[in-house]
């Protein structure tokens, strides 16, 4: 399962609307097939490692990330009907699908066509690892990604504005994997008139996986942007899972005011600028005791000099 949830993973920010799905076919001990979810949402995980395993699939044990599709398609036909067709004994599966048109269904299937179902291993890594899927179906609006680049003391840029770069070589190498994973980038006006940001993936292997771009503006729209009024627009996106917000200060404040962010990733420099531009403005908070328990350190690790901090929206679970 742990292989089946990073092959899923490899392909965040590729397969949407779809999840990014994994899927490893076992039998008598030896890997017969692998597979992920494609770009664009098809082939499916299942398919493409079915494809792989051919006749060997029969008998085997199909490891997938989430409960194999029943819901039918003019894109092809089920996973549910193609694992049991294909003559797998038995399916585990790490999480229930939460899309209504399949939810339960394809274990139902598959249970009727006689093949055993296994459903919970791995469940907590495969959630993680489709959190934009799964936010979108919970939520209505992608999983949004905050990242800021900091000093030690807080702030973006000096008091002219000069920012490039605060973080060196090896944050911003992660910056751009943090891209690879999102289905689109957001910036505001200010940070599009101030550096005209490529937002594109400059690591060698992965230019193909630069994201959508996305303007957070009143004023007119710019050619190549999509353009959002609001953060509240982010319920409209079509094929979106994860959104990375960027920045500058103003739409960082706008997401966080508007409670949009289930993610904030920080990477700290280790430098002191003293008076500068802060990287946010007022969130709405009228007590220190509002802004307790809103957040949880996720992760932290080294990036060369750098520091990455990684926090994660505390946020009750759904009725």
């Amino acid at each position: 399962m742990a292989e089946a949830v990073a092959l899923g993973a490899a392909m965040r920010g590729r397969t949407a609307p779809n999840p990014n799905v994994g899927c490893v076919i076992v039998r008598d001990g030896v890997v017969a097939g692998r597979g992920a979810t494609q770009p664009g949402g098809r082939p499916h995980a299942e398919a493409v490692a079915l494809a792989e395993a051919g006749e060997r699939a029969r008998g085997a044990t199909l490891h997938t990330s989430l409960e194999p599709c029943a819901h039918r398609s003019h894109r092809g036909p089920t996973c549910a009907a193609l694992i049991a067709g294909a003559g797998v004994a038995r399916v585990v599966a790490a999480i229930e699908d939460p899309d209504p048109r399949t939810r339960g269904e394809g274990f139902a299937m598959l249970r009727a066509a006689g093949v055993e179902v296994s459903v919970g291993a791995g469940a907590e890594a495969a959630r993680r690892s489709m959190e934009g899927f799964l936010t979108r179906l919970a939520l209505g609006r992608p999983y949004v990604t905050l990242k800021l680049a900091l000093s030690i003391d807080g702030k973006i840029a000096l008091p002219s504005g000069e920012s490039k770069w605060i973080t060196g070589g090896d944050a911003r190498a992660h910056v751009h994997l943090a891209r690879a994973q999102a289905d689109m980038i957001l910036v505001g006006r200010g940070t599009l008139l101030a550096d005209q940001p490529r937002l594109d993936v400059r690591l060698p292997g992965l230019e193909d996986r630069s994201p959508r771009r996305a303007l957070l503006t009143r004023g007119e729209p710019v050619a190549g942007w999509e353009i959002l009024r609001s953060p509240e627009d982010i319920f409209r996106l079509h094929n979106v899972n994860d959104l990375l917000v960027e920045g500058g200060s103003g739409a960082a404040t706008a997401f966080l005011s508007a409670d949009l962010v289930d993610r904030i990733l920080i990477y700290r420099a280790p430098i002191i600028i003293g008076e500068g531009r802060s990287a946010l403005g007022y969130i709405g908070l009228e007590a220190i005791a509002d802004a307790h328990g809103r957040w949880r350190s996720a992760d932290g690790r080294s990036l060369g000099v750098d520091r990455l901090e990684v926090y994660e929206r505390v946020r009750e679970p759904a009725a």
